[in-house]
């Protein structure tokens, strides 16, 4: 499974705003997007009018970063949200947000949606009882998600748990802190989307 692995803090500061993919860390005097808020690179505090598609370019760059997909990954899923009914920036964002790995963040059993892959590729959740190492799962409504028995101890999933309420879990989810379960109660809509995205730049780019 091809994946990135290399520095995602200049990922934030590329794309100007926090993106919260080292978790916990991102909210601490640490972030490298507070000590140094600029583009990286030898001309990154350089400034300039950025172009229409420039702005295009980089509105669909900090969605596909937010939720970490690679670029083929990405083109897929927004080519399935143009085939669904309704509005294709709704649809696409509806897809992203109802990714296994990423439903597994928003109950917040993982500080980030790249230890909530990892977590699930090593094999640590079921999806109904059953054992799921996919991240990219497209959840459906009823669907639950628990940890292995063997995995319910997890400094890890302990430690985000416990962090929880600097999260708070979507309406659209329920969550059992004691049980450490998650259920998909509704599909998500448009305005359970809490990050600032502007999801119209990317059906323009792609439209080219």
């Amino acid at each position: 499974m091809a994946r990135y692995t290399g520095p995602v803090c200049r990922m934030c500061r590329r794309e100007n705003q926090k993106l919260y993919l080292k978790g916990l860390r991102c909210e601490t005097s640490k972030c490298a997007f507070e000590r140094r808020a600029y583009a990286p690179g030898s001309h990154g505090q350089r400034r300039g009018k950025p172009s229409d598609y420039a702005i295009q370019l980089r509105e669909k760059q900090k969605v596909r970063r937010t939720y970490g997909l690679l670029e083929t990954q990405f083109r897929r899923t927004f080519d399935k949200a143009v085939r669904m009914k309704g509005v294709t920036g709704s649809n696409l964002l509806t897809l992203l947000e109802l990714r296994f790995d990423n439903v597994v963040y928003r109950l917040g059993l993982g500080v980030s949606r790249s230890q909530s892959r990892q977590l699930i590729t090593h094999g640590h959740f079921l999806l109904n009882g059953k054992k799921a190492n996919i991240p990219s799962i497209q959840l459906r409504a009823g669907d639950v998600i628990s940890l292995r028995e063997k995995s319910a101890n997890l400094d890890v999933v302990r430690g985000s748990v416990e962090a929880g309420p600097s999260r708070t879990v979507p309406q659209w989810l329920e969550f059992d802190a004691e049980k450490l379960t998650g259920k998909v109660k509704q599909l998500p809509v448009r305005e359970d989307v809490t990050e600032p995205v502007t999801e119209n730049l990317i059906v323009e780019l792609y439209s080219r």
